[in-house]
This record gives structure tokens, sequence and C-alpha cells, in this order.
């Protein structure tokens, strides 16, 4: 989530889907490649790849290599073609790329589970290992399937990763000019092979739907993670009869327009973490009130912003940056999405306030480089531009918050010069349906707090919220939670789902040191 590492505003609006994790089958050896032929050794044709029939498709066997790493996932894969604009027979088609993590089972259930990933501009083969760890239990008598949405991975990607490129590496401060001329450099980069106009939410749904009839019709049990989430409901809305069962994990309301509350939510997490610090004597004595000395640095920031350097914790290089209120922000929402990085944000911001910025910026150039994939994502744009843009308006309660209006003002300036496609008149209404919903939520989700999962159950009469303690952003892969999916999906009762093993979650102590927390 490659293009250039800033962490300044743009990467502030990619960073709305970190997952977890990313966690992966290794990948065999590669055989070693066959001795040349001689006059007495005949040529051997390579043998044909394994292939799989699955209802109109034939799938080929295939490895999904995760994102900055070596290691991969086997899965089936296959081509999917659609046209680019549904409404025109004669617009340019567009090539799917689909995968299948295959059951063990010999006969599998006629229901497949289908995840749908975040971002928006995520692909869903990226995370195949982690999906494949996470639905283990499922895997043993269900197919899973993976589809990259149209717009990321090997679905016609809009990557706009050189126009992210014509930024400076450090450059941070909000700049609506730049931001336009960037987004204008990225249309020019995919003219000729995509209109962004066709890469929204509710053409993706029909997307799926084609891709559901051509492996033989199963009922989805879905799976969404973060935007995914409104895929999932965007999808069971216009195709109910498809969908068997919905885990929505860290959800966001089909009411909501996406970076509204932004700024609201961050700010309530960090007050939520660093209360935990002023309640524990020894971080209190450490580091007084984190909240405070956050506020402290911003201002001084504002006031001086200045270039700093600090050493890259991957090849112990030199780096100099500008540090900046902009980028103080956006280094601090990366730490608040996950348990881990939140625990050090109170050593960090110490740290930094008193001269040493390299433990805040350090972590935050490895937690960029997990975000590089979604940066210069045109899909985000397609996305945000045609369903939210103009909802949304600028709060004069968000302005002195850590994040303020910063995030508002940049989809604002992007859209002012993006395509947009159409919006169905019920896009934004409130899900209502009698199918089973499981709903996850971290209890300190920076992003997706447990709020909008009760909102989104409000409709719905055969749904349960299950908040994980201690948890901030995309938690399916924690603690009992995949077993608690196995269960939900087997017995379509979230009702009577004992979740009782979920007491054992424990938020992450807080880093007093960089030894750790206190014994």
């Amino acid at each position: 989530m490659k293009p250039g590492k800033r962490m300044g505003v743009m990467v502030a609006v990619a960073v709305a889907i970190i997952s977890a994790n990313r966690v992966a089958h290794h990948r065999e050896k590669d055989p070693a490649p066959p001795a040349p032929a001689s006059a007495s050794t005949a040529a051997v044709a390579p043998a044909p790849a394994a292939t799989w029939k699955l209802g109109s498709l034939t799938l080929t066997a295939c490895e999904l290599a995760a994102p900055n790493s070596g290691l991969s996932t086997a899965a089936w894969c296959a081509d999917f073609p659609v046209p680019e604009n549904r409404a025109d027979p004669h617009s340019r088609t567009i090539k799917l790329k689909l995968a299948v993590l295959r059951s063990r089972a010999q006969v599998a259930s006629p229901d497949m589970l289908a995840f749908l990933a975040g971002g928006p501009g995520q692909a869903a083969t990226d995370s195949a290992g982690q999906v494949a760890t996470v639905l283990k239990p499922l895997l043993a008598h269900r197919h899973v399937l993976l589809l990259d949405q149209r717009g990321t991975g090997g679905s016609n990607a809009l990557s706009c990763k050189e126009s992210a490129a014509t930024t400076t590496p450090d450059d941070s401060t909000f700049d609506a000019d730049k931001l336009r001329a960037a987004a204008a450099q990225c249309l020019k980069l995919l003219a000729g092979r995509a209109d962004p106009r066709y890469y929204t939410t509710t053409i993706a749904a029909q997307d799926l739907e084609d891709v559901r009839k051509a492996i033989g019709s199963p009922q989805f049990d879905l799976l969404g993670v973060s935007y995914g989430t409104r895929m999932a409901q965007q999808y069971l809305m216009r195709f109910p009869q498809s969908v068997r069962s919905v885990v929505l994990d860290s959800a966001v309301p089909n009411s909501l327009a996406l970076g509204e509350d932004f700024a609201r939510n961050l700010d309530d997490a960090l007050k939520a973490q660093f209360a935990r610090c002023t309640a524990e004597p020894a971080c209190k004595k450490q580091f007084g009130d984190p909240d405070q000395t956050l506020y402290q640095l911003r201002d001084a920031l504002r006031a001086n912003p200045h270039q700093v350097s600090f050493r890259d914790p991957q090849n112990y290089q030199t780096v100099k940056q500008m540090l900046d209120e902009d980028s103080l922000a956006s280094v601090v929402r990366m730490f608040a999405y996950t348990p881990a990085t939140a625990a050090l944000l109170p050593l960090s911001i110490d740290a930094a306030a008193h001269g040493d910025v390299g433990p805040l910026l350090g972590q935050a150039k490895l937690l960029s480089g997990e975000l590089s994939e979604l940066m210069g994502s045109g899909m985000q744009y397609s996305v945000i531009c045609s369903e939210d843009a103009d909802l949304l308006a600028v709060r004069p309660q968000d302005a002195q918050t850590i994040l303020g209006t910063r995030m508002v003002d940049a989809l604002k300036a992007v859209c002012s010069v993006w395509p947009k496609g159409t919006r169905p008149a019920d896009f934004h209404a409130p899900l209502k349906t009698d199918k089973p919903v499981l709903l996850l939520a971290g209890q300190y989700d920076p992003v997706t707090p447990p709020r909008y999962a009760e909102e989104v159950a409000k409709g719905l009469p055969n749904a349960r919220v299950l908040t994980l303690k201690g948890q901030a952003h995309s938690v399916m892969a924690t603690g009992c939670t995949p077993q608690l999916i196995q269960h939900f999906i087997e017995k379509l009762d979230p009702k009577t789902l004992d979740a009782s093993c979920l007491d054992r979650l424990q938020p992450t102590p807080i880093f007093i040191d960089f030894n750790g927390a206190t014994p």
C-alpha cells in the first residue's frame, strides 16, 4: 500500500484500510531448472498446468504472493472478462482476477465464502495468506472466493503511482493545488485503458454476481473488512437471494459518507488509549498526560515546522524529512490502527517532544511500506468521489483535533477534478435484512468505531455485535475470532453464539521504555 513513502495527506486517505498482520503460507522451493538438452537427450515439453472446472470456469493452479514478502498461498486462478460500462454493449472489456482457495473436502458445501477487501483500493488476492489462516477451519468444507475488485490488483488496477511520485517524499503539508495536479496527472496516465466513472461499489457488486453465476451459483457467505463491509451491504441489498450469511469486520454504515468522521474517530480512539496511561501509575509518572503532550507537540510544529533526521529502520541510512503538524497527524493515525503500535505512542510522542523523532518516524516508515499499495489508487478516488464527496462538509468542531479538516479538504480537492460515476438513489439507505449477520468491532478502532457496528445492527433482527476489548481496526484474526466466525457460518444463529472466549482478550500493555511495559 510502493510509489513514494510520504506520510502526508495522500497516505492519510489511503490508511483507512490497514488490515491486521498479513499471514501467508510458505512457498515451496521452485524446482531446479532442467539441464540443457544435448545431442543425446530429446527436449521434454513442460507438463501442462493443473486445472479445475468450477461451474463454467476453468481455473488453473497458481500461487498468490503476499505483498512485501517472499511468502505465497496456493490457489486456483482465472481471468474473468466483464464490460467496463455495463450500459454500453460496445464498451471495452476488462479482465478481473479471481482466485479460489479450494476446500480440502472431496465434496464441498454448496455455499461458498467470499472475502471482500478493504480500501477502497486493496486487492483481495493480496490478503490470501491471512484469509487462508483465519478461515482454515471453514476450508475443511467450503471454498473461498477472492475477487480483486475492478480497479485493484489484477483487475485493471487504476494505479497512479507515477503521479503520486511527482510530489517529494517528505511533502506532507496540505496543498490543494498539488493534489488537484496529481489527480489530473493520474487521469492522463489512465486515459486509453480505463474510464474512472465505472469503478464504483455498485458496479463491482454486479461483477461479483456475474462471477457467482459463472462458478455454479453458490450462495455466498460474505466476509467484508472495513470498506469491504460497504461492498458486502451493497451486494446484499441488490442480490439478497445470493447471500446465505454476512460477517462485517470493522463495519462502515451505509449512511456514512467516507471521511466525514475521521477526525472525531481518531480523537476518540487516542483519548481512550491515552486514558489507559494516565490510569496506570508507572505510565503516568513516565509520560504525564500523553494527550496533552501530543497537542503541545502539534502546536510547536504548527509554529515551527522544520527538517529532522532519523535512521531508516530498514537500511539504517540517515533520512531527512520535514516534520510539521500534517505529518505528525498522519503518523499518529497510522500508529492508532493496531494495538501493538498504539502501545508505543506515549513513548514515541514523549521522545519526539524531547527532540528524538527516530522512534516515531522510524516506525511510521515501516507502516507506510504496508500502505504503499494504496497510495495513488485511482479506484479509491472513483469510489469516494462518486459515492461520498458531495456529502462531505468541513465541520468547525474538527478544526482543533489532531487530524483537523485536512482529510475532507484533500478529498474535496481531488474530487473537484476526478470523473464521477452514478450513485443509486438508495445507496446510503440503512441496510435492512433478516439474513444472519455477525458484526465485529475493535474497542479502540480509530476509523470504524464500535458505534458504527451498532448503527448497522439497528435494522438487522438476526444480527449480533461483538466488540473486542483492547483491539483496533480489522479484528477477524484476533484471538478466538476465527473460531467464532466458523461457528457462526456453520450454525447461522448469531444470538446463541458463545463468545465468552473473547473475555480473555486484553489491551496491549503500554511501553514505558523500549524494553516494554512495566512488569
